[in-house]
């Protein structure tokens, strides 16, 4: 009986047409329709293999909301705006967000509601934890969903380390490429081939034995999000882990019940990611006609929006939680936890725009 495993597939495949490039190993992964992880069995939370912002506290969301608000009103409270989430997860974020945007009068009953999620059993749950929302949405499977005649708001919370890049490695003898091969008795391992196409030389030095990663995904997403920008008008904002200015680094991980393992171990089984690259993103999106912020620290973001101002609310109407919303607070902006290594950045129209928390 054949083995019909992701890894016994790619196993298969890789030994009939040669080795996969880290981007496309990391795609498969991820997508393929019968094994990949979101495709078949995304877990996320505290019960699964990773947490995202939103999970732990109810104030990340809260902040995008009234940082989604805010964006409009400064675009002149327009009478019909898209407020759309790529890859929404379980709907947390957008649920916290919908909840605070009550605020600001005007703004939910101009929304329509836009989820990009092309995984079935995430459209599912997010559907269930939208249910009984102020606004319900309707999903679409990519940008290329979203209309432009009005202006769009949207947020893209960890969705670029989903995104996988190439690996390029410099030796001793020139650059050599990162793939995953197979052994004889059908084990994956990673291995250097010879340089073809889609590289090109980095513009800083590099030591021999380190390793540059360049996505062609982030790339077309950073491009096809200013595209939207300068057609629709409006901001996009990219929260995630990831890098403010070129450099090298192998940051390939794969979490199974929030442990690092081997990403070659059980491929689909696990939540593969790599950095984002926000230059390479944000000159994308240039070159497509839109503006760009800088980066920013998640902490010095938050901070901005008030999230030091939302944790003494809370604390003040629970103070028995005092000790639980402190440490949330500490988790989403100290600069030894998710303060530093996760930034945000935006894409807005080219226009009078000043985007929230780039006031400064």
């Amino acid at each position: 009986m054949t083995d019909d495993t992701l890894r016994a597939r790619l196993a298969r495949e890789i030994a009939l047409t040669g080795p996969m490039t880290v981007a496309d190993y990391v795609t498969r992964c991820l997508h393929d329709p019968a094994g990949g992880y979101y495709a078949a069995h995304p877990a996320l939370g505290a019960g699964g293999d990773f947490i995202t912002a939103p999970l732990v506290s109810q104030m990340f969301g809260e902040l995008i909301g009234l940082w989604a608000a805010e964006t409009w009103n400064r675009l002149g409270a327009p009478e019909r705006v898209r407020l759309v989430e790529v890859g929404p997860g379980d709907g947390t974020l957008i649920g916290d967000a919908l909840r605070a945007a009550r605020l600001a009068p005007g703004f939910l009953e101009a929304c329509d509601l836009v989820l990009i999620e092309p995984s079935g059993p995430l459209r599912a749950q997010q559907a269930r934890a939208l249910a009984g929302a102020d606004l319900q949405p309707r999903w679409v499977r990519g940008l290329d969903g979203v209309e432009t005649d009005a202006p769009v708001i949207l947020i893209a919370n960890e969705v670029l380390d989903c995104m996988p890049a190439r690996q390029f490695v410099r030796t001793e003898g020139g650059w050599a490429e990162r793939r995953v091969g197979v052994t004889d008795d059908g084990g994956l391992f990673f291995g250097l081939t010879g340089v073809t196409a889609g590289f090109s030389k980095p513009d800083f030095d590099m030591a021999p034995g380190e390793v540059l990663e360049t996505s062609d995904q982030q790339a077309a997403f950073g491009r096809d999000l200013g595209a939207l920008m300068r057609e629709a008008s409006g901001a996009a904002l990219m929260i995630d882990y990831g890098r403010a200015r070129p450099e090298a680094g192998d940051t390939l991980q794969a979490l199974k019940r929030h442990l690092k393992v081997d990403p070659l171990e059980a491929p689909g089984q696990a939540d593969l990611t790599q950095w984002a690259d926000f230059p390479l993103v944000l000159e994308a999106a240039v070159r497509a006609g839109a503006d760009v912020t800088g980066c920013l620290g998640q902490g010095e973001f938050l901070r901005r929006l008030g999230i030091e101002a939302r944790a003494e609310a809370l604390k003040t109407g629970r103070p028995d939680a005092a000790p639980v919303i402190d440490r949330q607070l500490n988790r989403l902006t100290a600069e030894d936890q998710m303060g530093i290594l996760f930034k945000a950045a935006a894409i807005f129209s080219p226009r009078s725009l000043v985007v929230p928390g780039w006031d400064a």
